[in-house]
């Protein structure tokens, strides 16, 4: 059986659309210290570096764990490199999970981020299709997922509105969040459909920003986790599931490697009713579409239903299960650091601490009484999903 293991510290940057006053390995070095201080280590207390990164064209640098190297404390430390697309966020932190839980490292440091600015995002995203049968269909991430979502439309009627809605709900979440980057109080859903199309459906407000920023967390075996805090996030369940990358013998609307990484994570935490069990959730929703298709497929509703969640209020930080407390995807979206902010944000609600003080200013995305969190990641060319679940009891 593996070690029971728990988040001791998390450390986000601020994130923006280009930092000028930092490098790739500054904003890693940013993010690190954060983690550190909110654990009150050193990097003399962890025994390892699990180092994620997107595509080496996002920053034009090849090999950038051995830009980072230091900047992440890898200096004469274990240190890994993971990349799986838009899921290496929660990759990394599931790998950062995994070297505790098998004794391999008592504590071990996950951090990933990514530079979006430097690089010409969705030019090198066009290239991650099969070269032989998928090279005709080349197309960035907005045109692919605009696929998708009209697909989910036209097989269970869902409709511009309900997509919008969404937007609305998780841009004004961002404003309880010090590190998003998109914030719009005053959104409503008319400014959502009166965007201009992208790629339709999408339309402008739809569709996620490109962010420089990065992210850390800690990962401690028990023994070590009771004595660093008092208020740990305990893992409770992971999966990480990929699907093919054919794109003709799929239904886009049905997400088969998020049902079943979700059935796995689900089991491995005990749960059987997973919208009435998890108080809270953060998911990988870089478009509007996807976080009522991907709501499905994590179990919170039938087929076809996501649309009715929103509509009912269910996902709002007052509803029965509120998803995305800190804007998600929709307000940032680094790609190589987003899918760990979702752990990290779920690893906060579960931990009492998502309510903090920044710069002088009060931000408040607690969800009451949170106990058990679930934090998703996706990526790859609509392909990978991975799913954590947190606890704030260990048992």
């Amino acid at each position: 059986m593996p070690r029971k293991v728990a988040v001791v510290g998390t450390g986000q940057t601020v994130c923006v659309m280009r930092r000028e006053d930092a490098s790739f390995p500054g904003m890693i070095y940013e993010a690190v210290n954060r983690a550190l201080k909110d654990a009150e280590l050193t990097l003399a207390d962890i025994d390892a570096i699990v180092f994620g990164s997107s595509p080496e064209y996002f920053e034009g640098v090849n090999h950038p764990e051995k830009w980072c190297g230091e900047a992440s404390g890898g200096f004469l430390k274990p240190q890994f490199r993971i990349h799986t697309g838009g899921t290496v966020g929660s990759s990394t932190g599931i790998a950062g999970y995994y070297h505790v839980a098998s004794g391999l490292f008592d504590v071990v440091l996950a951090v990933t981020g990514d530079k979006l600015s430097e690089g010409p995002v969705q030019l090198c995203l066009s290239t991650v299709y099969d070269p032989i049968f998928g090279r005709d269909f080349a197309c960035g991430a907005p045109s692919a997922v605009a696929i998708q979502s009209r697909r989910y439309m036209h097989k269970y009627g869902i409709t511009e509105v309900q997509a919008a809605k969404v937007a609305v709900k998780n841009r004004k979440n961002a404003c309880n969040n010090p590190y998003a980057q998109l914030k719009f109080p005053d959104i409503t859903v008319e400014m959502v459909l009166n965007s201009p199309v992208i790629s339709s459906p999408l339309r402008m407000l739809d569709v996620c920003p490109a962010s420089d920023g990065a992210c850390a967390m800690i990962f401690a075996c028990e023994e070590k986790a009771k004595k660093i805090t008092k208020t740990p996030a305990w893992v409770k369940g992971v999966s990480a599931v990929a699907e093919g990358v054919n794109y003709v013998n799929r239904d886009w609307a049905e997400p088969i490697a998020l049902i079943k990484a979700a059935k796995t994570a689900y089991s491995q935490a005990g749960i059987t009713d997973p919208r009435k069990e998890i108080d809270v959730a953060e998911i990988y929703e870089a478009f509007t579409y996807q976080e009522l298709i991907w709501s499905e497929g994590l179990g919170f509703c039938g087929p076809g239903e996501g649309g009715k969640l929103i509509d009912e209020g269910v996902t709002e930080m007052t509803g029965e299960l509120p998803i995305n407390p800190s804007g998600g995807v929709l307000s940032t979206n680094t790609i190589g650091a987003t899918a760990m902010m979702r752990q990290v944000e779920a690893a906060l609600q579960v931990m009492g601490k998502a309510r903090e003080v920044y710069e002088g200013k009060e931000y408040n995305r607690q969800v009451e009484g949170a106990k058990i969190a679930l934090a998703h990641g996706w990526g790859g060319a609509i392909q990978f999903h991975n799913v954590m679940i947190l606890s704030s009891n260990p048992d």
